[in-house]
């Protein structure tokens, strides 16, 4: 376990900070929450801190920054004048490219991580992953790394360049699908409850993952969406995948072509995730029956 220590967590009144908060607090840490809204340890804002705030984070040996993108590289002056040089600074953003330059440019010295968990908050980081991305790597890091994998998180570590294709792919394109999906069932004007009521389980659980997108926060995913340089490519590819679909249909040697080529993308992890499908489905008939007996 690393050496406790004063922590600051910039934004932790939100969902990703109050986790973070949450599972630093269970460790035994000593945690502030700076935070714009009222009721946090010390309101205030990072890109023009007070006197408390600037006080707060010299004396912090751990600031996270679980804020938006425009607001963390608007803080990088203020941390670099106001943190030590021996302070870990831990951001969270989505998008790790753009930071990472800006993070050199700063002319910080001090260890710098980046920190991207692969899920909602709410879930938790067990049996789930945090991509790490080390701008300016050293001890410090890897004790953090430590820390999280604590939690029960896996830790793969990569450069920015790679995790922010790895997030176009995973997050920017799912999301995407999911959402045009949601937009194209609109088009068809099909009654939502009774597409649920004889939708076979693809649709279910596609309706599922649709619900999990719109009654969370637009501006998680715009993040993903605007904010990753390779979003709009992965985008291309959904299109292009839609048409080359279309065109299929009309013979089925192309059609078996097509599945084949769609096979690919799972690799040698076909048959764990046709278990996953399985394991899911049966899930859904559950609670499909435990609700029609309510």
């Amino acid at each position: 376990m690393p050496a406790q220590g004063d922590v600051i967590v910039v934004g932790g009144a939100g969902a990703v900070g109050s986790m973070f908060v949450d599972l630093l607090r269970d460790d035994g840490r000593s945690v502030t929450v700076l935070d714009r809204t009222r009721g946090s340890d010390l309101v205030g804002d990072i890109s023009c801190p007070d006197g408390p705030v600037r006080g707060a984070l010299a004396q912090a040996e751990l600031i996270v920054l679980a804020v938006a993108e425009q607001t963390a590289l608007a803080a990088l002056p203020t941390l670099t004048r106001a943190a030590r040089a021996d302070t870990l600074i831990v951001d969270t953003l989505s998008v790790k490219s753009r930071i990472a330059v800006a993070v050199e440019e700063s002319g910080r010295a001090g260890e710098f991580l980046g920190l991207n968990p692969m899920f909602r908050p709410s879930l938790g980081p067990r049996g789930r992953a945090v991509i790490a991305v080390p701008y300016v790597d050293g001890p410090r890091c890897r004790e953090f790394l430590d820390e999280v994998r604590s939690w029960g998180a896996s830790t793969p570590v990569m450069d920015p360049d790679r995790h922010d294709r790895l997030a176009a792919a995973t997050q920017a394109l799912t999301h995407a699908s999911v959402l045009a999906f949601g937009l194209a069932l609109t088009e068809l004007d099909v009654a939502p409850e009774l597409a649920l009521d004889v939708g076979p389980p693809p649709h279910r659980t596609l309706s599922a993952l649709l619900a999990r997108i719109v009654t969370g926060e637009p501006e998680v995913y715009w993040d993903v969406q605007s904010g990753n340089p390779y979003a709009a490519t992965a985008r291309k590819a959904l299109t292009a995948a839609a048409a080359r679909l279309e065109a299929a249909t009309g013979n089925f040697d192309d059609f078996s072509d097509l599945v084949a080529s769609a096979a690919g993308a799972l690799g040698n992890q076909t048959e764990e995730m046709n278990e996953v499908a399985a394991t899911l489905f049966e899930d859904l008939g559950s609670h499909e029956a435990d609700r029609n007996r309510e």
